[in-house]
This record gives C-alpha cells, sequence and structure tokens, in this order.
C-alpha cells in the first residue's frame, strides 16, 4: 500500500478532543480527505481500541501487557501502524468506487468547499459528455483522493517518571517521551502536535529518530506542530528545535479561552489580535528560523537535497459560523481552521456515550463552565451534566471524595507521599482535607480552597468514557465532557456531510442567529476571568499575581481598539453587531480593578 502526502483539498482540521473523542477519528474520515489527531496521552485505551478494531476488521492482535518491554511506546506503535493500514486500505477502496450516486468517492468530492480546485473538476466530469474526457477526469479524480493527515497529540506537561520495583526508569520511560517513541517508531507520514508548553528533553529526543529529518527530496515522513498561544512562544520554541536540525512545518494558534478541555488563559492576548501579529510577521519568522535550520543540517551532515518548503499557520478555537471561517482564511490567511467542540454532535466523526451525548444537545450556558476539575491545576472546560460530574457529587455526599486513580498519568503530587500521586486521587483528598483546618485559612478561603479540593474529577481515566462506553469496552464506566462553550449553540447530531456544509456555508445548522461573534465571545470570557481573579486575590486564592492581572486589564482594552478597527472588515449588519458587543465588553471591563480590588 502507498504512503500518502497528504495534501489536503479542505480548509479545516479536527483538533485533538480528550482522550477518547478523537481516538479514532482518522478510521472515520481520513479517507475523506480531512486531517484530525488522535491523543497519546492514555496507551491504556489506546490498546483497548487497538483490541476493539483488530476484532473488527479480522486483524491479529497480541497483547500488551505492563510486563512488555517498552509497553506505553510499543501499544502506541501498534495502534498507530493499525491505524495506517485501515486508512489505507479505506483509501484505496475509495478510489477504486464508482463514480456513481451514493458512493464513497463521490462523497468524498461532495463533501470538500464548493471552490475547491478539485471540487470544480469533479462537476466538470459529472457534466462531461465526451466518454474519452470523463475517462480522463475520473482518472485524475481517483489519483487525486488522497487522504487526510493522521496527526498525534503529546501534551508536553504530562511526562511523568516511570518506576519499576521502586526503582525510577531512565528518562526515555517518562510518559511524554515513551509517547513520542511510540510515533516516531510507526509507519505513519504525519505530524505530530505539541501542545501546553515547551518540553526540552522532550525536543530533543526527537533528535534520536531519523523521520524528523529531510530525505533526499527535502520531505520528513514525521513533521512538527507547535500549538500556541502568542507570537513570542512560537519564535522561542521555534528557534529551539531548528537549532537542532528540527522543522516546525506548522504553528498553530489557539483561543486561550474560546477552546474546548484545558484552558491556557493568556495574558489578555486576544486572539484577533495575535493573529494580525502572525500574519505581519510571518515572513519575517520564516526569515529567522531557516538559516538556523539550514546551518544545523549543514552541521549535522544531514542536507541531501532541498530544504522543506512547508510554513503553516493555522488557527482553532471558538469558530462557529461558515463567516468566521471564511474571515480567518480570507484576512489572516492561515492555511486551515480548527473545528473541535461542534463535531462532538457527530457521530460518524467521534465517540460519545448516549446518555452524555443527550446532556450535551441539552445544554445551557450554565451547564458548560471553567472548573477546577482538571489536576493539573489548569482551568478546565467541563460539562456539568456530565456522568463523570454526577457521580463525582455523588462520592461527596457519601462522605467518600475522590477517584481510585485507575491510571495515574497526572500524578505529579508528593506532599503526602514519596512517589507521586493525583490531586484527584482519593487517597491524595483525604490527606489534603485532614490537614486543611491547620492552614490558618480565613473562614471565606477555607471554603474556596476546599471547594477547590474536591471539584478535581479523574480526567485521565474518564475522558476515555466516551469511547469505551459505546463500544462496549467498559460499558459502565463514567465518562468527562470536556466541550468548548461553544456547543450551546449546536443543539442537534449532525452527519459528517451536514456539518460539512454548516463549515462551507451551505447550511446553517446554529439554534440561534443572536450568537455572539467568536472575537467578542472570547473577550466577553476573558472579562469574567479577570473578574474572578480580582474577586479571588484579596483571599489570596487567585492564580495570578496582581502585576499579570493589571498587564491582562490592559492587553483586553487593546484588543477592544484592535477590534473596533477590525470591525471597517465586516459588512454593515455584522459591523454594528459586533460593535455593540465591544461596547458591552468595555463597560464591563472599565470598573474592573478599579472599584473590586486594591493591589
Amino acid at each position: 500500500m502507498p504512503d500518502y502526502i497528504s495534501t489536503s483539498n479542505h480548509t479545516f482540521h479536527i483538533p485533538v478532543m480528550g482522550t477518547g473523542f478523537t481516538i479514532d477519528t482518522p478510521i472515520k474520515v481520513a479517507k475523506y480527505g480531512i486531517s484530525s489527531s488522535i491523543s497519546l496521552v492514555d496507551d491504556i485505551l489506546i490498546e483497548q481500541v487497538r483490541k476493539f478494531y483488530c476484532d473488527k476488521e479480522n486483524e491479529p492482535y497480541e497483547k500488551m501487557s505492563n510486563t512488555s518491554e517498552d509497553p506505553r511506546a510499543s501499544r502506541i506503535t501498534a495502534y498507530l501502524n493499525l491505524v495506517d493500514r485501515l486508512v489505507k486500505r479505506q483509501v484505496l477502496e475509495l478510489q477504486n468506487s464508482a463514480f456513481e450516486e451514493g458512493s464513497e468517492i463521490c462523497k468524498y468530492y461532495e463533501l470538500l468547499p464548493d471552490d475547491a480546485p478539485l471540487k470544480k473538476l469533479y462537476l466538470e466530469m459529472l457534466a462531461c459528455t465526451d466518454a474519452s474526457r470523463k475517462k480522463d477526469l475520473q482518472k485524475t479524480l481517483r489519483c487525486s483522493a488522497v487522504p487526510g493527515s493522521i496527526d498525534v497529540n503529546i501534551m508536553t506537561k504530562l511526562d511523568r517518571d516511570q518506576y519499576a520495583k521502586g526503582e525510577k526508569l531512565p528518562a526515555t520511560y517518562a510518559d511524554a517521551m515513551s509517547a513520542l517513541r511510540g510515533f516516531a517508531e510507526s509507519t505513519l507520514s504525519s505530524a505530530i502536535v505539541f501542545s501546553a508548553g515547551i518540553n526540552k528533553r522532550l525536543y530533543r529526543y526527537m533528535t534520536q529518530f531519523k523521520d524528523f529529518y529531510p530525505d533526499e527530496n527535502g520531505e520528513c515522513k514525521k513533521k512538527i506542530i507547535l500549538k500556541v498561544s502568542d507570537h513570542r512562544s512560537s519564535e522561542i520554541q521555534g528557534r529551539f528545535l531548528v537549532k537542532m536540525g528540527l522543522w516546525v512545518s506548522e504553528f498553530r494558534i489557539e483561543s486561550g479561552l474560546n477552546c474546548g478541555g484545558h484552558a491556557f488563559a493568556s495574558k489578555g492576548y486576544l486572539l484577533g489580535v495575535v493573529l494580525e501579529e502572525f500574519k505581519r510577521k510571518k515572513n519575517e519568522l520564516l526569515e529567522k528560523l531557516m538559516p538556523l535550520y539550514e546551518k544545523a543540517l549543514l552541521a549535522e551532515g544531514a542536507v541531501r537535497g532541498r530544504l522543506p518548503d512547508d510554513f503553516r499557520i493555522t488557527v482553532q478555537g471558538g469558530v462557529g459560523t461558515a463567516a468566521e471561517h471564511e474571515f480567518l482564511l480570507d484576512y489572516y490567511g492561515v492555511n486551515s481552521v480548527g473545528w473541535g467542540t461542534p463535531f462532538m454532535l457527530v457521530p460518524e466523526a467521534t465517540w460519545m456515550d448516549s446518555v452524555n451525548l443527550k446532556r450535551l444537545m441539552d445544554a445551557s450556558e450554565d451547564d458548560v463552565y471553567l472548573s477546577d476539575a482538571s489536576p493539573l491545576g489548569v482551568p478546565f472546560w467541563n460539562l456539568r451534566t456530565s456522568t463523570s460530574e454526577e457521580k463525582r457529587r455523588q462520592r461527596i455526599e457519601e462522605g467518600k471524595p475522590g477517584s481510585s486513580c485507575p491510571k495515574g498519568f497526572v500524578g505529579f503530587s508528593t506532599e503526602f507521599t514519596g512517589k507521586p500521586i493525583c490531586v484527584a486521587s482519593s487517597a491524595y483528598i483525604r490527606k489534603k482535607l485532614e490537614v486543611l483546618p491547620q492552614e490558618g485559612h480565613s473562614a471565606e478561603a477555607y471554603d474556596k480552597i476546599k471547594e477547590r479540593i474536591l471539584a478535581k474529577a479523574c480526567v485521565c481515566h474518564e475522558l476515555g468514557g466516551n469511547a469505551t462506553i459505546p463500544m462496549g469496552i467498559e460499558p459502565d464506566a463514567y465518562a468527562t465532557v470536556c466541550c468548548g462553550p461553544g456547543i450551546v449553540d449546536f443543539s442537534k447530531i449532525a452527519t459528517l456531510q451536514e456539518m460539512l456544509d454548516h463549515i462551507y456555508g451551505r447550511i446553517y445548522l446554529l439554534t440561534s442567529h443572536d450568537r455572539p461573534h467568536m472575537f467578542i465571545k472570547e473577550l466577553g470570557l476573558y472579562v469574567d476571568y479577570l473578574s474572578k481573579e480580582i474577586e479571588n486575590y484579596p483571599a489570596g486564592l487567585a492564580v495570578n499575581s496582581a502585576a499579570f492581572l493589571e498587564g491582562m486589564r490592559e492587553n483586553l482594552f487593546k484588543g477592544i481598539d484592535y477590534y473596533q478597527t477590525l470591525s471597517s472588515q465586516f459588512v454593515e449588519e455584522s459591523r454594528q453587531k459586533f460593535l455593540a458587543g465591544l461596547a458591552k465588553m468595555r463597560s464591563a471591563l472599565e470598573p474592573l480593578f478599579l472599584e473590586k480590588a486594591e493591589m
């Protein structure tokens, strides 16, 4: 089977969502040219899903237990190789299918945006009456039906060290390091997405694998994508990597708060402002990185052909309409736009159990909240009505708070133990609640700290429940739903065709036309975040320093000024609504700091 190089004709991608939602999304959608990402956090889930698909596809299966040599990396490699084989098989079948109504190859082209060159070629073929010309067009279309990229995602901070017989193993066996090795040794020709900041030992470890370096044609079999929140971060991380001869093929900009899952609040750097800087400095960034990259390759004697010419800027976080999608592509010149949370309502693309799916469709704005659930201590978007949250509250009521911590991927606390444990575990919560009264907190602070302790949830295991419940692997499990706030604008299950038609403006799936623009929504989330931080500051419960919060307020005002100017790019009706939203946000921001806190 050939190694396809993905050159997607789509203008969107599906980002990683939790550990379970997109665990097999490439198997479902890659054949249609759609790129998506698999989380490499949970190798236990990965092994379970591998068995599921081996049984389903009559593939041989041999279990990899914890006693196997290099179990985590081996599980990941085996699963990614399986996904690679299955997608290649699907693509060959698709390419060989007949050009007739309802066929796979027709679906491939009907899903494409209407202005895609291949879509136009497909429509030309359908209208063609010359038999010879029609046959030639069909041959071209068959060869051009290439799959989307089967990418993987690593949260760089989830790099827990491993132990055997009480002894810490070498760093290469740490979680993120093993996951990287699992991907690097797979047959995939795709990209690894690094999120949650820089991990220098992880980045250095990539130099051990030849697939991250260019071949004689300048192609890297394994590409690198950095998820960033601002331009400065992209330059710092990019320089660190290219100095080792590792090229960054894509910088993936994500909103700090208007996203799903973990929310990494920036210092008030709004998405539009960040995109404007990338638009202005894209060539400058390329000119800074390329000489360093070329020098590093020459030093290693690795240059055998041309240098890579791929350099993409993509964006994700809160997009919900075709108009927003097009604006990001046209005005900021990004190469692709990530659509995540809406795909939670597309069973053809993602997993979710039936109970949580119904609750997600019925979710109100109050049901989707920025929680303290994550053991990482990072704000985490959560569905209040999920079965996981329901069970967490039940355990508290029964006097048995906390999780049994079946997997321990986020076990980092040594506050009470020599070996790191998770702050969402019952072992940690029990000990923490015992010592809390002795720490001398005020009554107000005590109640809020206790609430934060009890809010912690077993996200590393229960995020996987979204897949293991409907797959029948763990039918009685509980599942966390880490949807972004934009889910409240969608309330119906959609087919893959319907969601792509919505993305490309062929139909409209939103429940209301009153939804605020994605830039206004993000601004409002930052105003709310800042307000809560100010409220918590006097009691010493704010996450950020006074200087950070002051800087956030200042940057939000600068962002409002920028959006005021940007509004000239909108049509009249949209502009007036956008400006009204800005005015409302400015009014909400002005009294903050001045009246709520003295710093």
